[in-house]
C-alpha cells in the first residue's frame, strides 16, 4: 500500500499546467501560468493539507474494490 500514489492534475487545451503528486506532497507546474498556481497553491497549508489526505480517503479506501 506504500507504492499508491494520488495524482490531481489540471489541464488546458491538452497541455498539464499542473499536477498534485501525493509522493512528494506539493504541487508541480509544468508551465509558466502552472507554476505560479503550484506556488500559490503550495503556501496555503489547507488546501495541502486536504490534497495529502485525498491519498488515503480516495486511494487507499478504494484499493480492494477492483
Amino acid at each position: 500500500l506504500k507504492d499508491i500514489e494520488f495524482i490531481d492534475s489540471y489541464y488546458y487545451n491538452k497541455l498539464e499546467l499542473t499536477r498534485f503528486d501525493s509522493n512528494l506532497g506539493k504541487y508541480v507546474g509544468y508551465t509558466e501560468f502552472g507554476v505560479k498556481q503550484a506556488n500559490h497553491w503550495n503556501s496555503d497549508p489547507s488546501i495541502i493539507g486536504a490534497m495529502r489526505a485525498q491519498r488515503e480517503a480516495y486511494c487507499l479506501n478504494n484499493v480492494g474494490i477492483d
